[in-house]
């Protein structure tokens, strides 16, 4: 007995040596590519990364570190008026004149006249106790430790942010998009699908009788086509220039360029599920026709409240809706804003279909936040239909846990990974949130559990099921053996001829190489000891 114990002692001893061994190896390696990084195989130097991770798995500050330096591929469920922090809205506030309300901290037009009105120029300078507030309004600021008004509960403090920054936000679309890349890039993130809507889009409502619904949808199209497109154009020169200011800032056309530069933007164009049917109709046939004109515009989704009255009422005619459009616009994508719901927010009733009409109705090739599946009728039946279809499911767990107060183990993330449908993290709205993806990375660690390999994964997956277009550098699954053309290709190297053929062509390989090579460097930078609490630099 004495001398099996001793051998399974001396067994033991020799593995740990040996991933000791091996994390050694990896922390040894440079973050350039060098001879050093080529010496530590792919599987140790994931395997080392692992094992730190969960040496600091108790320690959120080094665990929040490491989350930050991860290279994590995209975020594919961003709102950009909601990815933009309220100090930056105050900033251009403040360039712009306008002025906050003593009263309530809600910005407005100047005049700035005292004492009921100051300029926020004059708050930021001398009022910081408004200030505050005024940040509070635009955010869900502190709510965790019971922040914020406390008649209001949090769902409504988070939609009516909106409406606070709306006199900025709807003007200063070029610096949020330099904002939200410039967060990008700090916390290690390529590629943004932002969701936004160029001020063109809403010309498409002018005029239209709210009275005029019907459901002959061929009709109603037809009806909408002749103010399209000039519509479509202007939103399109629109965002032109909006794109151009945003370069402007980070100075990319200069000869020391933002680091945001290098992020990639996609957007998707959305449509308003809150108006009447007809209207909300006008909203889809702009988001159809813009996706399909202008290759930036890579998808379609619907937004608003999903609690709101008419966006419960009309749920079924909506996405009846959206598989007409679907159907005249093959090639544009969609993702839909399906089960952000709790039994806080809808009755039971609301709660049985909305992500089974999504994906079956509609034809939804993404799901966003998701949070209801489990009171699905049929959810075995579905989650094998999206676990085959590839369904991917956009995960907001900042965004759920202080909308709808689902966290933890109540989050259904895991039943999500359990029955093999494909998951992202993603933001949501970031600014609102006074998270970023780094934090969602790390709440998945240290509130779902999940470890290095499944946030690797995750990072994966955020690129496979970007509506990116191309074919993917991937046969099967992400992370699982490449296409022929890369199947030999290094991340420490250039890619040979025939890979970067494919990586020329198709927009999505090319980004999925990027995160290749990031991870390769990552996984093999220098790390701080378990013990100290230090930022891990090497990522990128």
């Amino acid at each position: 007995m004495n001398a099996a114990r001793l051998a399974l002692a001396l067994i033991l001893a020799l593995a740990a040596a040996s991933a000791a061994a091996r994390e050694r190896a990896a922390e040894r390696g440079s973050a350039d590519g060098g001879a050093a990084q080529r010496g530590v195989s792919d599987r140790d130097a994931e395997a080392a990364a692992a094992a730190y991770f969960e040496r600091i798995r108790a320690q959120p500050p080094q665990l929040r570190a490491f989350v930050q330096a991860m290279p994590k591929g995209g975020d594919l469920h961003s709102h950009l008026s909601g990815a933009v922090y309220a100090e930056d809205y105050l900033r251009w506030a403040s360039e712009d004149g306008l002025c906050l309300q003593r009263e309530d901290a809600h910005l407005a037009e100047p005049p700035c006249q005292a004492p009921a009105r100051v300029t926020v120029a004059g708050a930021m300078r001398s009022d910081l106790p408004l200030y505050g507030r005024a940040i509070d309004t635009m955010s869900v600021r502190g709510y965790e430790r019971g922040g914020g008004d406390p008649l209001l509960p949090v769902h409504q403090r988070f939609f009516s942010a909106f409406d606070r920054f709306r006199p900025v936000s709807r003007r200063r679309a070029g610096d949020m998009l330099a904002a939200v890349r410039t967060i990008a890039a700090d916390e290690n993130t390529q590629y943004l699908e932002l969701m936004h809507l160029p001020p063109a889009g809403r010309d498409v409502l002018d005029g239209l009788d709210p009275a005029d619904d019907g459901d002959d949808f061929a009709a109603m199209a037809a009806a909408l086509q002749p103010r399209l497109t000039a519509a479509v154009a202007r939103a399109r020169a629109e965002l032109d220039a909006d794109e151009a200011r945003a370069a402007a800032l980070l100075g990319c056309a200069g000869a020391t360029p933002h680091a945001g530069c290098a992020v990639e933007l996609r957007y998707q164009a959305p449509a308003t599920r809150t108006h009447a049917p007809a209207r909300t109709f006008a909203t889809m046939a702009f988001a159809f026709a813009l996706a399909d004109a202008d290759p930036r515009f890579v998808g379609v989704n619907l937004l608003g409240p999903e609690h709101h009255p008419r966006a419960l009422r009309d749920y079924r005619l909506h996405m009846r809706m959206l598989a007409f459009f679907k159907q005249r616009h093959p090639r544009v994508k969609l993702s839909l804003h399906a089960g952000e719901l709790s039994a806080e927010l809808a009755p039971p009733r609301d709660l049985r279909d909305h992500i089974g009409q999504a994906v079956t109705v509609a034809g939804a090739e993404r799901i966003g936040h998701g949070v209801a599946i489990a009171s699905e009728d049929g959810l075995d039946a579905l989650l094998r239909r999206m676990a085959r279809q590839r369904t991917a499911v956009e995960i907001n767990l900042s965004s759920n846990a202080a909308i709808l107060g689902v966290a933890g183990a109540a989050h259904p993330l895991a039943l999500y990974r359990a029955a093999g449908v494909p998951v992202v993290l993603a933001t949501d709205d970031q600014g609102v949130l006074r998270s970023d993806l780094s934090g969602e990375y790390l709440r998945a660690a240290l509130d779902q559990g999940l470890d290095y390999r499944a946030l690797k994964r995750i990072a994966r997956d955020s690129l496979q099921y970007a509506f990116l277009p191309g074919a993917s550098l991937w046969r099967d699954q992400a992370g699982g053996a490449r296409v022929a053309a890369c199947a030999g290709a290094s991340p420490a190297d250039d890619p040979d001829p025939g890979c970067g053929a494919l990586l020329q062509a198709s927009a999505k390989a090319r980004a999925q190489w990027q995160l290749e090579r990031a991870l390769f460097r990552f996984e093999r930078a220098p790390r701080p000891p378990a013990s100290v609490p230090a930022r891990i630099g090497g990522a990128r």
